[in-house]
Parts: structure tokens; C-alpha cells; sequence
């Protein structure tokens, strides 16, 4: 079975000084090779067919054969990686937590400890007649989180 520590250095090392970053590279039965990569920019696919080539280059079949797929990541996949959650700092994102509530809000911050969403809810307050927005800045873990996604809205 291919190493995956060997695709990841050789992917990183293709990748440096570039805008694109690796996000995962996932090995399958029968040596199957998935690459994800992201930019803050997007990718395209001239991106995706020059690092599936340098790789391929890196790797002899003759030892072992393999199947490469190097692929961007998709805008609604999981965020796997804190510079996805950088990326889409100030964008609307859905947070699913391992106790099985979903909410969605700006995402505001990110540090390698965890991130922060602003989620907008109706409060009534005391007294008044009617619910009002508020505001609540909500901190996670990343080991708090099933998966963090950003939100596609259709105004």
C-alpha cells in the first residue's frame, strides 16, 4: 500500500509558495488515491491536472500500482483545515455539534484552538409585546463539532 505520509510531502512540496494548500488526502482499498486541495481563490482544473502529474511523476507504478484522483475540495463540503475556516471568516457558514444541534450564523473567527459564530435569534424580552433580534457570539471547540460548511443562500 502506498504511504500516505509520501503523498503528503510530495503534494506539500509541489504546493509551496502557491496559493493552493492541501486540505486531505484520503488512501482506499486497492491503492485508490484521493488529493483535496483549496485556494483562497478556487481552484481550476489546469490546478488539479499539474499536481496529478508532478505526482504521478513521484510514484512508479512498476512498484506498485495505484489510481490518483486530485480533486478541489467542493464549496459545501466540511471544513477540514483552519485555513477553510479563515477562508470564509465573515461568510455564513452551518455548525452541526456532536450533540446533534444545527445552527447557522457568520462565522467571525478562527484560531487553531477553535472558532467563533455570530447567530442571530428572536428574544421577547421581559415586558415587551414583541420577540427582537439579538445577537450571540457562540465559541467551539473543533472537537465540539461534527462538521462546520458554508451556507449557499439564494436571495
Amino acid at each position: 500500500m502506498i504511504d500516505k505520509e509520501t503523498i503528503i510531502n510530495l503534494t506539500e512540496t509541489y504546493l509551496q509558495g502557491s496559493s493552493s494548500y492541501l486540505v486531505d488526502v484520503l488512501i482506499g482499498v486497492g491503492n485508490t488515491i484521493t488529493v483535496e486541495i483549496d485556494n483562497d481563490e478556487g481552484v481550476d482544473i489546469d490546478q488539479c491536472a499539474a499536481l496529478s502529474r508532478h505526482l504521478e511523476a513521484n510514484l512508479d507504478r512498476e512498484v506498485e500500482d495505484f489510481e490518483l484522483t486530485v480533486t478541489s475540495v467542493g464549496l459545501t463540503s466540511p471544513f477540514k483545515t483552519l485555513r477553510q475556516y479563515k477562508k470564509f471568516e465573515g461568510e455564513e457558514v452551518e455548525v452541526l455539534t456532536k450533540k446533534g444541534e444545527k445552527l447557522s450564523g457568520t462565522l467571525e473567527s478562527s484560531d487553531p484552538e477553535g472558532f467563533t459564530v455570530a447567530v442571530t435569534k428572536k428574544v421577547k424580552p421581559e415586558g415587551a409585546k414583541r420577540k427582537v433580534e439579538v445577537v450571540e457570539n457562540i465559541r467551539f471547540a473543533f472537537n465540539e463539532v461534527k462538521h462546520t460548511k458554508y451556507l449557499i443562500r439564494f436571495k
